[in-house]
C-alpha cells in the first residue's frame, strides 16, 4: 500500500501562497497527498479548498492589523480547532511569522504531537534575535529561502533550519546586458495598507517617467483578485497603465523589461533572479516607521541583504515623496551602466541563491519536510 501523507498547509499572503504552491506540487511527485489548509489562488491551482480566504490574514502594520484584530483573532481559533479535530500528520506554515507563531503555540499548548514546520524564517538577523530561541520549542524545523540563514539559527539557538531556495530560482533568466528600451514594470504591493500608500505615488510620477526615451509601456502585474480593483485604480491616470494577470507569460515580461519601481518584499528577489534593474520603494506607516530608525534604517530589499551590500536603491520613508521616487527612478533609467552593474549583480546572487552556503547546501524542501516527518515518527516509535 501507498503511503499517504495527511498534510495541512497555511500562507497568509501571495508570495507565501506561491512558495506553499510549490511544496505541494513537490510533495506529489514523491507521496500520495491530503491536502487540507489555508491559502490563494496559487493553492487553489494545486487542488486546495480554503478553509477561509487567505486575505483575511493579509495585514500589515499595526493599523491594518488592529483594525483587523477580532477577525484574525477569530481565524487564529478557527484554525487551531481544525487542525486539532483532524490531526494531520504535519502542518507547515509559511512565513505570516505572528499569525505562525500564535498558531503554533497554541497547538502545542493543546497537545498536538504531529511535526510542524515553519518555512520561511523569521528576520531575526535584522531584528529581535531572541526569536529564534523562542520558537525552538515551537517548531520541528525552519525551511529558510535565504542562504545565510541557517547559519543565524544555529548560532542564536533556534529550531533545526535548512536552507531549501526559493520557488523565485525558477524565473531564472540568464539576461546579459541592460536593454535600450522596454515596458518598466510597476509593482505597488499586494496588501491593502501597501496599495493605499503606493498608488498614488505612482499615479504621481508616471507622466515623468513616461517622457524617458526607453520606456515603451507601463505594466503592472499583479494577483487575480486584485486586477478589477487596480485596472479601475488606474484608469485616470496620465498615462495608460496596462495590468495583468502576474501568473501569465510574467517571464516573457520580464525577459522585456526596461526596469521595475517596486514595493520591497519578495518580489524584489524574483526580479533580480529575472535580472531586472529595479528601484525598491516603501512607504512605512507610523509605527513600520519607528521601528525602522530604531533599528538604525537596515538594508530592506532582499538583493541587498543577500548581497550583503549595496545593490539596488531603496527609497524606505513615512513621507515617501513623489519626487524623490521619481528622481531615483529617472537616474537608474538614464543610466545604462547603472542597469548593467544590478545585472552583474544579479547574476552573482542567482549562483548564490543556487548553491547556498557550506556546510548549508540548498535541498529539496520537499525532501526535508518528509525526512522530518519520518524521523520524528521513528522517534516516537
Amino acid at each position: 500500500m501507498s503511503e499517504t501523507l495527511r498534510l495541512f498547509i497555511l500562507a497568509g499572503e501571495p508570495s507565501g501562497d506561491r512558495i506553499a504552491a510549490d511544496l505541494v506540487a513537490r510533495l506529489r511527485r514523491l507521496i500520495e497527498l491530503k491536502l487540507t489548509g489555508i491559502g490563494g489562488d496559487e493553492l487553489a491551482g494545486q487542488g486546495l479548498q480554503s478553509l477561509y480566504p487567505m486575505s483575511d490574514l493579509a495585514v500589515m502594520g499595526v493599523t491594518d492589523v488592529l483594525l483587523n484584530l477580532p477577525r484574525l483573532l477569530w481565524r487564529l481559533e478557527q484554525t487551531a480547532r481544525t487542525i486539532l479535530d483532524s490531526q494531520p500528520d504535519v502542518v507547515v506554515l509559511v512565513d505570516a511569522q505572528d499569525f505562525s507563531k500564535l498558531l503554533a503555540r497554541r497547538l502545542r499548548k493543546r497537545g498536538y504531537r504531529g511535526t510542524l514546520i515553519l518555512y520561511v524564517a523569521p528576520s531575526v538577523w535584522a531584528r529581535n534575535p531572541e526569536r529564534a530561541a523562542g520558537i525552538r520549542p515551537l517548531f520541528d524545523a525552519v525551511l529558510a529561502v535565504l542562504p545565510f540563514e541557517p547559519e543565524v539559527m544555529e548560532t542564536l539557538g533556534g529550531p533545526p533550519t535548512y536552507y531549501v531556495g526559493h520557488p523565485a530560482l525558477g524565473e531564472r533568466l540568464e539576461t546579459a546586458s541592460a536593454r535600450e528600451e522596454g515596458p518598466l514594470i510597476l509593482l505597488p504591493g499586494s496588501r491593502e495598507g501597501e496599495l493605499r500608500r503606493h498608488l498614488p505615488v505612482l499615479k504621481s510620477i508616471v507622466a515623468r517617467l513616461a517622457e524617458v526615451p526607453g520606456v515603451t509601456e507601463f505594466v503592472m502585474p499583479t494577483l487575480p483578485r486584485l486586477r478589477q480593483r487596480l485596472e479601475a485604480a488606474t484608469a485616470d491616470w496620465p498615462v495608460p497603465v496596462r495590468v495583468l494577470d502576474r501568473r501569465n507569460k510574467r517571464q516573457f515580461l520580464y525577459a522585456q523589461a526596461l526596469g521595475a519601481i517596486c514595493v520591497s518584499g519578495t518580489v524584489t528577489l524574483e526580479l533580480a533572479l529575472a535580472r531586472v534593474p529595479m528601484t525598491v520603494i516603501y512607504a512605512l506607516d507610523g509605527h513600520q516607521a519607528r521601528i525602522y530608525e530604531r533599528l538604525g534604517r537596515p538594508p530592506v530589499s532582499l538583493p541587498n541583504i543577500i548581497l550583503g551590500r549595496d545593490v539596488v536603491p531603496e527609497l524606505v520613508a513615512a513621507d515617501l515623496t513623489p519626487e524623490t521616487v521619481a528622481q531615483a527612478a529617472l537616474s537608474l533609467l538614464a543610466d545604462k551602466k547603472a542597469r548593467q552593474d544590478q545585472i552583474d549583480a544579479f547574476g552573482e546572487l542567482a549562483d548564490l541563491m543556487e548553491a547556498g552556503r557550506p556546510p548549508h547546501e540548498k535541498q529539496d524542501p520537499a525532501e526535508r519536510v518528509l525526512a522530518v516527518w519520518r524521523n520524528q515518527r521513528e522517534a516516537i516509535g
